[in-house]
C-alpha cells in the first residue's frame, strides 16, 4: 500500500461554516456538500468548533418545540472538536477510527483550517490503495 498523507485525500474545497450562521443555512450547506459536519472558523480560519447534522437536528427540535426562534452556530457547535494534521498518514488515520469517532475531521495546519477528510475519503483510498492479487473469494454472485 503506498504511503499517502491526510493532506492527499483531503478536502480543501468546501467553505467552512461561520459562528454567525443560521442552523438552516448550515443544513443546506451539509446537504449541497454531502457531508455529515463541517468545521465552524473565525474570519482569519482559526478553527473555533464543529457543527454536525446530530447538533442541528437538536437544535432546531428545541427551538420548534419552544418556539424559540432560529439558533445560531456558535450556540450548538462542539468547542474543542477532534482535529488532525495535514501530515498524518492516512493508515495511522484509518486505525484510530471507530465506532463513536468523528465522520469529519477538521485538518489544522499551524492553528488554521486548511481542509476537511471524511471517513469515506479514507475508505475510498483503503480501496485503491490495496492489494489485488487474484480473485476475491465469493467474487461471483452464483458460489
Amino acid at each position: 500500500m503506498r504511503s499517502m498523507n491526510v493532506s492527499d485525500v483531503m478536502w480543501n474545497h468546501i467553505e467552512p461554516v461561520r459562528g454567525e450562521w443560521l442552523i438552516s443555512r448550515v443544513v443546506s450547506h451539509l446537504s449541497e456538500n454531502h457531508v455529515t459536519g463541517l468545521p465552524v472558523v473565525d474570519s482569519q480560519r482559526k478553527l473555533i468548533g464543529f457543527v454536525s447534522e446530530q447538533d442541528c437536528i437538536h437544535a432546531l427540535l428545541v427551538s420548534n418545540y419552544h418556539c424559540e426562534g432560529e439558533p445560531a452556530v456558535r450556540e450548538v457547535m462542539i468547542l474543542q472538536p477532534v482535529t488532525v494534521s495535514p501530515d498524518l498518514g492516512v493508515v495511522d488515520l484509518a486505525q484510530k477510527l471507530g465506532a463513536g469517532k468523528p465522520k469529519v475531521y477538521p485538518v489544522v495546519d499551524n492553528g488554521k483550517l486548511v481542509g476537511i477528510v471524511t471517513r469515506s475519503a479514507i475508505l475510498d483510498h483503503l480501496v485503491k490503495s490495496g492489494c489485488k492479487v487474484g480473485t476475491p473469494k465469493f467474487a461471483n454472485s452464483d458460489e
